[in-house]
């Protein structure tokens, strides 16, 4: 059979991606805003070459393939630097959410068994505090300080970078990003090579990212957070320009990207809420961007109908960190461009349409087993599976093997549509369940959102001696503005189920977030668990 021929046998690393930016996009920038304002400016070209320095760093530090690297950063070029350079020394890139609890930063950390850790200045005090609980970590260095720690560009410096990445399997482990759940510790999700790479080749096509080398990328969504969204590796691959920032304020995001001249932002609802805030505060006109893309949590209506007038392509993707992350993304249907405008914003009010790749079903919450029917009614627990989809967490026990059929259950509501679309309506752990029947959360968030003076609002529920629980509307007013509980409650009666209003309306001045930007219901019940209704 071998004088048949076939094709030549390239093992898929990450590697190739800022081999393949450096030699064909060389010159394209990455630019970094430093939390003090100040800028520096990089290409795929000196990224590469810093990332190989990185390499002989490492192995002079005795790091060997499949060894934990840690990063304790926020965005910028030299965290870039570090995931070419600490994947392609073989290791494993371990991206630490510098915004965990100090258990969890203890628990991670030990259990991931890092070996270094490369952080930024701003979180010294968290290195200080943590260092004697951190019993794997023997080297630390500091990105942008010698103060406590080597100087990032000394450390590499001391190199001269004629080195070549370490060869291996498609299928060896490339990064570990843990997911801070709500109850338990955090879990660890290994990806591979493999993984990464197919879910570039995914994420790059025109109905997902839709990224090209005239693409000038600004991804709020933290470094940290489930893998960036695939940013790194999918900018690469096309040459596209990269801008990263420290001060993700609203004005700060707005003047960089007019200085900047960047055509495309990435970033959870609440960035886009407060972009559209502040430029309505001052009178602005929103940047000019031609592309966007949010995920995360659901965006509200309103949100996406402002940014399609404008005449921004926005692309609502779904995803998790168990999926690389994304698995489903809301990308224009064949019949788009003929569909009236309110038609066109409620597809993209939906979380879109599985990747090639991906694929997915409900079931339902009470009876597992049972696998819903596709009639864009029905809400299920959402499952999911697909080559970038997590097979175990890392380190899992045995017993925790997935089932032959391989489903992974995402922990989010979900219905879907005939024609594949997925809706999402609210986590398993969010949904509230009154009287045996289920009420969205989001749905209901969405709709008061919808009202000019609301900025931000939450439905949780609380107890109820009837009906086991009833929801309550959580709500932050815009500045300057005014509402009542009672005009919510008419507006919501149009949008949704009688029996869905909220009991009650509560205003508050803040609501609180995790550290990715999505509204933190675990906080928020905390918050609101004495809270009794009138019976």
């Amino acid at each position: 059979m071998s004088n048949l021929g076939a094709m030549q046998d390239w093992e898929l690393r990450v590697s190739l991606l800022i081999d393949h930016a450096a030699r064909e996009h060389g010159e394209r920038e990455i630019v970094t805003q430093w939390a003090d304002g100040s800028q520096t400016r990089a290409t795929w070209a000196s990224v590469r070459r810093d990332a190989l320095k990185m390499v002989q760093a490492l192995q002079r530090l005795g790091i060997k393939p499949g060894d934990r690297v840690a990063t304790l950063a926020m965005n910028h070029g030299r965290h870039l630097v570090a995931w070419y350079g600490a994947t392609g020394a073989g290791g494993v890139l371990h991206t630490i959410n510098p915004r965990l609890f100090d258990d969890q930063l203890d628990y991670i950390a030990n259990h991931a068994e890092d070996r270094v850790l490369i952080y930024d200045a701003a979180f010294q005090p968290i290195v200080d505090r943590m260092r004697d609980r951190w019993t794997t970590i023997e080297h630390y260095v500091c990105f942008d300080s010698s103060d406590h720690a080597p100087h990032f560009e000394d450390w590499i410096g001391a190199e001269d970078g004629n080195a070549e990445w370490i060869e291996g399997s498609e299928r060896d482990p490339v990064m570990l990003c843990y997911t801070s759940g709500t109850t338990g510790n955090p879990k660890g999700v290994l990806f591979e090579h493999r993984s990464n790479m197919l879910h570039t080749f995914a994420a790059l096509m025109p109905q997902c990212l839709d990224l090209d080398a005239r693409c000038a990328v600004l991804p709020v969504v933290p470094m940290f957070h489930a893998n960036n969204w695939g940013f790194p590796w999918a900018a690469a691959a096309v040459g596209a320009k990269l801008v990263y920032c420290a001060n993700n304020e609203a004005a700060n995001l707005c003047k960089l990207i007019r200085e900047e001249e960047v055509n495309y932002l990435a970033g959870v609802p609440t960035v886009w809420l407060s972009v559209i805030q502040h430029c309505e505060a001052t009178g602005q006109p929103l940047p000019p961007l031609t592309k966007a893309l949010t995920g995360g949590s659901a965006m509200p209506r309103a949100i996406i109908e402002r940014l399609m007038r404008e005449g921004i392509r926005i692309a609502h993707a779904w995803g998790m960190t168990e999926t690389s992350p994304i698995a489903t993304i809301a990308f224009e249907p064949a019949n788009f461009d003929s569909l009236p405008f309110d038609e066109q914003v409620s597809i993209k009010a939906k979380q879109g349409k599985a990747l090639f790749g991906i694929e997915l079903r409900t079931v339902d919450l009470d009876d597992p087993s049972k696998v819903l029917p596709r009639d864009g009614s029905t809400s299920g627990a959402l499952q999911v599976r697909g080559p970038w989809t997590i097979k175990r967490y890392f380190k899992a026990e045995a017993d925790a093997a997935p089932a032959p059929d391989q489903w992974f259950d995402t922990g989010d509501v979900a219905t879907i549509h005939p024609d594949g679309t997925l809706q999402l309506t609210d986590r398993t752990k969010d949904v509230i369940k009154s009287g045996g029947e289920w009420i969205s959360s989001v749905e209901l968030e969405n709709a008061a959102v919808a009202h000019p003076a609301v900025a931000e609002a939450a439905a949780i529920g609380v107890p109820h001696s009837k009906w086991d629980e009833r929801p309550i509307l959580v709500v932050v007013k815009k500045p300057g503005m005014e509402v009542t509980g009672e005009e919510l409650r008419a507006l919501l009666a149009g949008r949704v189920a009688k029996w869905w209003l909220p009991d009650a309306v509560e205003f508050v001045d803040d609501i609180p977030h995790t550290g990715t930007g999505k509204i933190s219901k675990k906080d928020l019940r905390e918050r609101f668990k004495d809270y009794r209704l009138e019976q």
